[in-house]
């Protein structure tokens, strides 16, 4: 369960549902993984006091209490995270493996560029993909088609990847030395922007389908990024959005940010997210 935003089920089962499509990965790994839950638990609280207070005081009381609990459940897991995500980072830096973390609200086209990427960068880069869905494998399928290696992360209710989450797909995974991952968030404008995965990139994908306030109105995950996509652009004829209004407006939150306008199914303003990763690729 997700203490940032309450997402998922007390009664699930702990961890992400990790799947290969058939033929996609040279081979499974059985790693036994431990995993240390924390769980903290709001306690009633059985006072024995003589019934002298007032409801309003007994009211405030247990809600500052829960406050309290669930900020401080929030640090912990946050805190977890980042020590898992450094140690990810590290994992991927010892091997030359640049890693980008695909974020967007869903139907913003993640895919759909993902699968045009991985086309025209495999002949020179080896690339590896992991898809995070709350269910299916049609994301992970789509990315098999292409002949890239790839790894579905269901995350049941769940409304991110973590840490965690990624560091089991990166296992069964096994990337090349100096290659290329891209992982494919869950489809969520709020929750992904707090997890750390380790990668060396973070990009927000946002469509012209969508409005050119959203970098104002999830202004978090606009100020994290390193570059944002403002895509299906061959779609601005037909849509009221202003690509400018767009940019001002995440530089408004995040000043030194990049932003690419391109449209993943024509082609127009790919090469520019190509340059962008090789500078990447550089640094």
């Amino acid at each position: 369960m997700c203490a940032t935003c309450g997402c998922g089920k007390l009664d699930e089962p702990a961890g992400a549902r990790i799947s290969v499509p058939a033929e996609t990965v040279p081979h499974e790994h059985g790693h036994p993984h431990e995993h240390e839950h924390e769980h903290e638990h709001g306690h009633g609280h059985g006072h024995g006091h003589s019934h002298g207070h007032t409801h309003d005081h007994d009211h405030d009381h247990d809600h500052e209490a829960v406050a309290t609990e669930t900020v401080t459940l929030e640090q912990k897991i946050l805190a977890k995270n980042d020590g898992l995500a450094a140690d990810n980072r590290a994992w991927l830096q010892a091997r030359g493996i640049l890693a980008f973390n695909l974020m967007s609200s869903p139907g913003s086209g993640k895919t759909t560029l993902l699968e045009r990427t991985v086309k025209d960068l495999q002949s020179s880069t080896p690339v590896s993909v992991i898809e995070g869905d709350q269910e299916t494998l049609l994301d992970a399928d789509r990315i098999k088609a292409t002949g890239c290696a790839v790894v579905q992360v269901n995350t049941g209710s769940g409304c991110h990847l973590d840490a965690e989450m990624t560091r089991g797909a990166l296992d069964t995974l096994s990337p090349p030395n100096e290659s290329l991952v891209f992982v494919e968030n869950v489809g969520n404008l709020v929750c992904p922007a707090l997890f750390d995965l380790g990668e060396q990139g973070k990009v927000v994908l946002i469509s012209v389908t969508e409005g050119d306030d959203k970098p104002l109105k999830y202004s978090h995950i606009f100020a994290v990024a390193d570059l944002v996509i403002v895509n299906k652009v061959d779609l601005l004829p037909y849509v009221d959005f202003d690509p400018e209004a767009c940019e001002r407006n995440a530089r408004s939150v995040n000043p030194d940010v990049r932003v690419i306008n391109l449209s993943a199914t024509s082609g127009e303003g790919l090469e520019r997210w190509y340059e962008w990763i090789s500078e990447r690729r550089r640094e």
